[in-house]
Parts: structure tokens; sequence; C-alpha cells
């Protein structure tokens, strides 16, 4: 390890700058370093490249689709995008109502119409809610891990793609 990155990964308070070498506030895995006569960082890990603005000690991502901003404290980032309030209110309306709202109409409709007792299908409204509650939570879930970047699922994510590109 070179002495930037003891001197970023230490408990010392310190400015930002790009000489040092800090962890990535996206995947929490790799390190940001510099570019090479560019004043941008990139990770090592997950590949997300960063504008900075040093006079603010703060950095932008610049390849995703979703607007995020880290305030460095000295020893760690801080997100510095405040998120809008109404946004999230319905995105998790949303997201909610995508999970409940097709299994719920589902169930209605195989007890307003339930197959015959005994029949050898009667087991199908039941799979089918399950099967329908299961696939859109999935979904959802999915879409809420891209929306926020958790950085358990940027990990992994990296991690897949590194393995399927060995192949």
């Amino acid at each position: 390890m070179s002495h930037s990155k003891h001197s970023s990964l230490s408990h010392d308070r310190h400015p930002l700058n790009f000489q040092d070498t800090y962890i990535c506030p996206i995947c929490r895995h790799g390190h940001i370093e510099s570019l090479t006569l560019m004043d941008v960082f990139a990770c090592d890990f997950c590949r997300h490249i960063f504008t900075a603005n040093l006079k603010d000690q703060s950095i932008h991502v610049e390849n995703s689709s979703q607007p995020m901003t880290w305030r460095w404290t000295g020893r760690n980032w801080q997100a510095a995008n405040q998120l809008d309030v109404d946004l999230t209110v319905v995105i998790w309306l949303v997201s909610v109502s995508l999970v409940i709202l097709p299994p719920s109409l589902i169930w209605l409709s195989s007890h307003a119409f339930p197959p015959l007792v005994g029949s050898s299908g009667s087991w199908f409204p039941a799979f089918w809610v399950g099967l329908t509650f299961t696939l859109h939570f999935l979904f959802v879930s999915w879409l809420m891990a891209e929306h926020y970047q958790f950085p358990l699922y940027v990990s992994t994510k990296v991690r897949l793609r590194r393995l399927l590109d060995r192949r």
C-alpha cells in the first residue's frame, strides 16, 4: 500500500485532494483515486467516475442515472444530495401498490369465483397468488436497489459482472 493510501485510510482528518486515495462512497469496497491528467476520480472496483469540487470538498458521480453527491468530512463520505421527499413517498407508494394490488386482485377473483371443491385445479389460485406476489416483489426490489444504489447491491452486481466476464 502506498503512502497516499495510508494517509487517506487512516483516522486523521485531511482535505479532499487529487493526490490521495479514498474509499468509494458507492460500493464501499473499492478505492477512488484521480485519473491521470484529469480532474476526476475513478473507483477501481465498481468503475464509477466522479467529478470533484475541492472547494466544497464534494464529489459527484457522473456515470449514473441517479444524481448522487457526497461531501468529504475529513474521515469519511456523507451523502450531500437531499432526496426529494415528495418523490420518495411516490416511489414507495407505487412500489407497495405494485407488490400488493395484483396478488390481491387475483385472490379476490379466486374467492369470488372459487374452483370446484375436490377438482384437480383447486390448488392453482393459491399458487398463482403466491407466484404473482413473489415476482412483483422481486421486480420492485430490483428497481429499488437500482434507484437507491445500496452498497451491497452494487458490489454484488460488480462481482457478478466480473465472474461472467471471465467465462
